[in-house]
Order: C-alpha cells, then sequence, then structure tokens
C-alpha cells in the first residue's frame, strides 16, 4: 500500500497513493461516517484548476485527489520520486469501492447524470456486485442549485442511508459539488467523472493498451471531436510544457489561492 502524502503538481496538490490505500482511506470515512471530499484527476481536471485561482483553492483543499491519469502520475515520479507504478483510474476505483461497500453492507448513492444512465448503471452494479445496496439515485439538472435545492438535495442523500456517495457530473462541476458538500455530508464524497456513463454502457472506453500509455484522450477524441477537441489538444500540451518547466526548475509553482467568493452549486 503506497500513501505518499500531497504533492504539487503545477499547482495542484495530487495524492501519490495506489488503488489500496485510496480504497482504505474512503472505506474508512465510509465506516466512521466522516466527510471526506474525493476527486479523481486527470490532465483536464489539474489544468481547470491551474487556469482558474478560486478553483485551484477547492481542489487543494480536497481531502484525497488521486492520480486519475498516466501523465499525472508519470509527473508525480518525475518531479516528485513518488514510485508509483499505476494510475488510480477513476473507474476502477469506483468498481473497487463497490465490491467492498456490497462486501461490507455499506449503501452507496448515485448524484449527477442523466435518468437513463443511472437506470443502467444501476442495474449493471447490482448485477456485477450481489448485495451492493443502492439508497439511491438522483439525476443532474444541468444548472447551479439554489440555496433551497442544494440542502434538499443534501437532505435527500443523508435520509438515504447511504454511507458513500459517487458523484458524475462532469470535471470541473463535480468537484464544485463534492467541494460544496463535504461539510453537510458525513460520509466520503467521491467524483468519479466519466464512470458513470462507461459502467452504464453509455460511453464506450479506450481499449487498454491506449491507457496503458496514456493514449485514452486519443480514442475519446477520435469519439467527440467538436466537443473534446480543445481539452486535448490545447490543454494536453499546455500541461506538459508546464510540468517540463516545474521539473526544470525554470517555473514555481504555487498551491495558494484564493477561496471562491461565492458558491457555484453546480448541480
Amino acid at each position: 500500500m503506497i500513501d505518499r502524502g500531497k504533492h504539487n503538481v503545477i499547482g495542484v496538490l495530487v495524492d501519490a497513493v495506489d488503488y489500496e490505500a485510496a480504497v482504505e482511506r474512503i472505506l474508512a470515512a465510509a465506516k466512521q461516517k466522516q466527510s471526506m471530499s474525493v476527486s479523481a484527476l486527470a490532465v483536464h481536471g489539474v489544468m481547470t484548476g491551474v487556469l482558474d485561482d478560486m478553483h485551484r483553492y477547492r481542489l487543494n483543499h480536497l481531502d484525497l485527489v488521486v492520480p486519475d491519469g498516466q501523465p499525472i502520475r508519470w509527473a508525480l515520479n518525475t518531479l516528485h520520486h513518488t514510485g508509483l507504478t499505476d494510475r488510480v483510474y477513476g473507474p476502477n476505483l469506483t468498481l473497487m469501492l463497490c465490491a467492498r461497500a456490497a462486501a461490507e453492507s455499506l449503501p452507496i448513492y448515485l448524484y449527477g447524470s442523466e435518468p437513463r444512465v443511472l437506470s443502467a448503471l444501476v442495474h449493471n452494479l447490482c448485477e456485477r456486485f450481489p448485495g451492493l445496496q443502492v439508497a439511491g439515485s438522483q439525476a443532474s439538472r444541468f444548472r447551479p442549485l439554489t440555496a433551497e435545492e442544494k440542502l434538499e438535495v443534501a437532505q435527500t442523500i443523508a435520509n438515504s442511508g447511504a454511507r458513500l456517495t459517487f458523484v458524475g457530473l462532469g470535471c470541473p462541476r463535480q468537484e464544485v459539488w463534492v467541494y460544496e458538500h463535504h461539510d453537510v455530508l458525513s460520509m466520503p464524497l467521491i467524483a468519479v467523472g466519466a464512470a458513470f456513463g462507461f459502467h452504464a454502457g453509455t460511453i464506450p472506453q479506450a481499449p487498454e493498451y491506449l491507457q496503458r500509455f496514456g493514449l485514452e484522450w486519443l480514442f475519446r477524441l477520435s469519439r467527440e471531436p467538436r466537443r473534446l477537441w480543445h481539452r486535448y489538444l490545447l490543454l494536453n500540451p499546455y500541461y506538459s510544457m508546464l510540468v517540463f518547466l516545474q521539473a526544470s526548475g525554470l517555473r514555481r509553482f504555487d498551491s495558494c489561492a484564493s477561496p471562491p467568493t461565492s458558491e457555484l452549486r453546480f448541480g
């Protein structure tokens, strides 16, 4: 089990952990009914913090940020000699947590995406993990929530009996949601991005060999070029350049940032 703490990757603090350490930390919080904010960040997620000081504050105040993308793992190993042999991929982390939740009778809640995706996701997870208790699910409203709606959502999740909540709103909305709800829900809140679509069977996953070499972005770009070209063709090279500057000592990246001036309440 590897858990070497948080490290600065171009200003965003990422935990140098493996799957085992991440699962154990999340389950410990679930069993003790403790608040815990978690996100699995790939390059795009890190860059949202680089480009927005207030969002960097949110990311750097999450309890656990795992290296979802291979380039994030490579950066941790290059910059901080963490010795990580694998990334902590959000979709895989989701399955591992569901397996343990089923085995240890810890109900889960699913928040985000669309009703049809949630329906397929619940069916597939329960079929894959007999005994998994899904305490409830709620689709995204795809807009900022009012203060009253935010309270209503939190109360619904709290009253469901769930011990873990998986959040699939897309980056960076899901990280905003996890950050905002950390203090009102006494359980781990885990932002897992495309895991909902992958495990529902509505979004195809990249072949394993592309994932292993950090080329999952190429597969996703080929499927959704209009939506993703900016993310991958502009942000990926920019990320690589910034990591090079940090590694060479030509630029220092401050992990401090200004707190958000107002809550966005994405839902």
